[in-house]
């Protein structure tokens, strides 16, 4: 399976709670130039899931309106609720994007492709993850083994 963490776009600050923020101008700019990126590289059957926020929506409506709104992927879900709402590493589908948000897409990548020392010797739990960045990451087996493998990280700076 291919599971695509992709996070949410800029949003505002301020708004009537946190699930409410709408993406600011610049947001939207940055959710639509990955968006583009995606579109020519996502198989037509993708699944695209996305935490109820409005700035996860908005993000995920730059690539297509068919996506599913998953409560489970709210602000601060854990780790397994994101692995599971993606089935992951058989997959809901060949290919699942998940529009979420730090820490925990961060969090996701730290537990699939393993877990970085800091300059200090602390293992850090998370990665970091630019606004509107996209990392793809594939599963598969070798040697018996389940593995995750990083096939694309990408920031709408570099799109």
């Amino acid at each position: 399976m291919n599971l695509i963490l992709w996070r949410h776009a800029e949003a505002e600050e301020i708004a009537a709670s946190d699930l409410a923020r709408p993406l600011t101008t610049r947001g939207r700019k940055q959710a639509q130039s990955v968006a583009r990126w995606l579109r020519t590289r996502l198989p037509e059957d993708a699944l695209i899931l996305a935490s109820p926020a409005a700035r996860t929506m908005q993000t995920a409506e730059a690539l297509t309106d068919q996506y599913r709104v998953v409560r489970e992927l709210a602000p601060n879900a854990s780790v397994e609720a994101v692995l599971e709402a993606a089935g992951w590493p058989e997959g809901l589908a060949s290919t699942v994007v998940v529009v979420g948000h730090q820490p925990t897409l961060g969090e996701v990548l730290a537990r699939l492709l393993g877990n970085e020392v800091s300059e200090s010797g602390a293992i850090r739990r998370s990665w970091a993850v630019k606004k509107s960045g996209v990392y793809w990451v594939k599963s598969r087996e070798r040697n018996g083994d389940g593995e995750a493998v990083l096939l694309a990280a990408i920031t709408p700076d570099l799109v």
